[in-house]
């Protein structure tokens, strides 16, 4: 496996998302089933693995610590605190987006108490709490980079602008964000930002929740859970209209052969040696198949094709509901 930087960490050039091992996407395989993925993509040379203390309710950071802990020295470990799952008084947890320093100090707790390790390699503000400064939030994570909690601090789903403040009180390693070929949005402005500091860009839904390997071909399929079924781009109205882009895709990719994902996943690691996809999977098959495509040379035409195809302006829908965008603090293209 190929390799990239994220500050002075060495990690594999494609890492895995964790998230779908216990969240988000219907019933989620069993734990079983789960640690046969983990340790499937450590043996094919993964060292990247991304969870947070969101998913499943904290049920993902304990999957990973107890498959990975015997294997810690030989990985980055990354997760997330600032959006968690919080207990109300009706007894339902809940996702609840809370940036307060108290709030990030025991999320970390907890965190590196599921994931069994002293260290976590690189944590993230898993949203920013618009109701706390950003100064305030990133103050909190630089005390626990003091502490020896965590390694190196990283933000998710945010701005240029806030991105430049946060760097001011604390290196920033990572920004982590949705980037794919149907998701064009780091490109307003968040990804010069990166490079202007010296942040790298960590990719998430790169195969665009499933979109871009041309398998999700019918909506009305999914689990009545899939955070999918509310998103614009996969509703009624609009997923005919973005299926009606992958002939030409797929088409694209068989002439350069390889497999869709793969050409989505090759067109994300040229776009730049700071970006990082982190594509999920529950299949062992479609593990070794994203895997592939670190070692998969795309001409530039080819590259440059599959950018033309799909983008912005082609792809219909804006990627977030309503609410969902404006818990985001990123730049959004007004339409699609």
């Amino acid at each position: 496996m190929h390799t990239r930087r994220i500050a002075n960490l060495e990690v594999s050039a494609i890492g895995l998302g964790c998230m779908n091992l216990s969240h988000a996407y219907g019933t989620p395989p069993s734990p079983e089933q789960g640690e046969r993925v983990l340790l499937a993509a450590l043996d094919a040379g993964v060292t990247l693995f991304d969870t947070a203390a969101l998913y499943g309710f904290g049920a993902n950071e304990e999957l990973v610590g107890r498959v990975l802990a015997p294997h810690r020295r030989k990985i980055t470990l990354c997760s997330k605190g600032g959006m968690a799952g919080v207990k109300g008084e009706d007894g339902v947890t809940r996702r609840v987006i809370d940036g307060r320093p108290a709030t990030l100090r025991r999320n970390c707790e907890d965190s590196l108490r599921r994931l069994r390790t002293d260290v976590i390699d690189l944590y993230y503000l898993h949203r920013w709490d618009k109701q706390v400064p950003i100064e305030d939030s990133v103050g909190e994570l630089s005390r626990l980079v003091e502490v020896g909690k965590v390694r190196a601090i990283g933000l998710s789903e945010v701005s240029a602008a806030t991105l430049r403040k946060a760097h001011a009180v604390h290196p920033i390693a990572a920004v982590q964000t949705e980037y794919s070929l149907w998701t064009r949005n780091p490109e307003i402005a968040v990804l010069a930002a990166c490079r202007e500091i010296g942040a790298a860009f960590v990719a998430f839904s790169p195969l665009a929740r499933a979109f871009l390997t041309g398998r999700l071909t019918d909506v009305g399929a999914l689990d009545a859970k899939d955070i999918r079924r509310p998103m614009p781009r996969f509703s009624a109205e609009h997923y005919p209209r973005n299926l009606a882009l992958l002939p030409a895709f797929e088409a694209l990719a068989r002439d350069a052969g390889c497999t869709p994902a793969q050409l989505a996943l090759a067109w994300l690691l040229a776009q730049g040696e700071d970006i990082v996809p982190i594509p999920g999977t529950t299949s062992l098959d479609h593990l070794h198949e994203d895997l592939a495509a670190a070692d998969l040379p795309l001409p530039a035409d080819v590259v440059a094709r599959a950018g033309e195809l799909i983008n912005q302006r082609t792809v219909s829908g804006p990627r977030y509901p309503a609410q969902a965008t404006q818990e985001v603090d990123t730049e959004e293209f007004a339409a699609g």
